[in-house]
């Protein structure tokens, strides 16, 4: 018997909380976008705060650190991203030791859930080397390799990305879900609950590895531009790869990423259970996001971001994705131009003035009034570090 006691809450409409940020673009239109509807959440009734939980034990430091070794001929190097890693965290904590700086979130007695993001393999994914570093960290607080698990919603998509054959022997490869119409990974008690578009199915599960599974989560996204979303970095690979039926939050032309995606990343136990954030830029999609396979599309940018802070971490990819659209003269995410839209799937993967959706990039400050970070660049701690080869 399930002895967990729950509590709804409610969220009003993106329009009603986060007026104030319509202003952050004067290519942003509030009139153009739909006032989404409220978003219902039932969630676990949380007796104790973690102070691990988002934004976490560094609210507003971001660690970006790049190497133009990391990635050469689109081949990524790992005892150069080794380095990296090492690096970023004893900078992200201040700590000398490099063991020192990952016991600050994972203990022995953990079971540790790593996210990555395989949508868009193989062409740009979370790398193979990085997940083998963070498991190596893991082991290295005394965590064995049974009580690691690298996992994703979908199967299928580990399977496109080889996961199950690139990690070290022992650790755990989860797919959530088998297929798109699989709920049987879900814990049907934890969701959010909205009517976007007049969808028959209106609840989005959580899923059970992560409601039950495991007790802290190591988020591993990729830095890309989004269709819908604007970009994917930090909440959007949390919220839409923890929660099923998704894909209902945006239909052509229109996306209500902004707000189902910080509402989602706010449902407890993920908030508390996601502690570290190791986002994954050594390619970066700049258009046809999250899916592309057109390199042409794909910058070799050998960057890593670190942090606790999901909202600032995201805040800096999204004007590292704006600055290269701009030097490669597409439009902005932030574009509200109709003429840009296009139906036609191969249209937008060829062409960066065409997009599917008007995308939702305000979806990162949305978050952050929700108390998941901070999305003013100002008062963002951004530690810039560059290794010389």
């Amino acid at each position: 018997m399930d002895r967990r006691s729950f509590v709804k809450r409610s969220c009003l409409g993106s329009a009603a909380l986060f007026l104030d940020h319509f202003g952050t673009s004067p290519s942003y239109s509030e009139d153009l976008i739909p006032q989404a509807p409220p978003i219902h959440v039932n969630e676990p009734q949380s007796t104790s705060i973690s102070p691990l939980r988002m934004p976490g034990l560094y609210p507003g430091r971001v660690i970006e650190i790049a190497d133009e070794r990391s990635i050469v001929a689109n081949r990524v190097s790992q005892p150069t991203i080794r380095q990296m890693l090492d690096q970023a965290m004893r900078e992200l904590t201040g700590e000398k030791a490099v063991r020192e700086s990952w016991a600050k979130f994972i203990q022995p007695r953990d079971i540790v859930g790593i996210k990555i993001n395989p949508s868009g393999a193989p062409a740009c994914c979370s790398s193979p080397e990085i997940v083998r570093e963070i498991v190596a960290a893991v082991q290295s607080v005394g965590v064995p390799a049974r009580n690691i698990v690298v996992y994703d919603r979908y199967a299928y998509e580990m399977d496109i990305g080889s996961y199950q054959v690139l990690v070290p022997s022992g650790v755990r490869v989860v797919g959530v879900q088998q297929d798109k119409l699989d709920a049987s990974g879900y814990d049907p008690n934890i969701y959010c609950e909205a009517n976007f578009f007049g969808e028959w199915e209106t609840r989005s599960y959580m899923a059970g590895i992560v409601a039950t599974g495991v007790t802290k989560i190591i988020n591993v996204p990729t830095m890309k531009d989004h269709s819908a979303s604007g970009v994917t970095g930090c909440l959007k690979n949390l919220g839409y790869g923890t929660f099923n039926n998704v894909h209902r939050s945006h239909r052509t032309p229109f996306s209500f990423t902004d707000p189902l995606i910080g509402v989602m990343c706010s449902v407890e136990p993920l908030r508390s259970k996601a502690v570290l954030h190791i986002m994954d830029g050594t390619r970066m999609v700049w258009h046809g996001g999250p899916l592309t396979q057109n390199q042409d599309f794909i910058h070799q940018a050998g960057v890593m971001l670190v942090g606790t802070d999901p909202v600032a971490m995201d805040t800096i990819e999204l004007e590292k994705i704006e600055a290269k659209r701009s030097a490669e003269g597409a439009p902005s995410v932030w574009s509200r131009d109709p003429n840009s839209l296009t139906q036609d799937g191969t249209e937008f993967y060829q062409d960066a003035a065409k997009n599917l959706f008007y995308r939702q990039p305000h979806h990162i400050a949305a978050a952050g009034k929700l108390g998941l970070g901070i999305s003013d660049l100002k008062q963002i701690d951004r530690r810039i570090l560059r290794i010389r080869g």
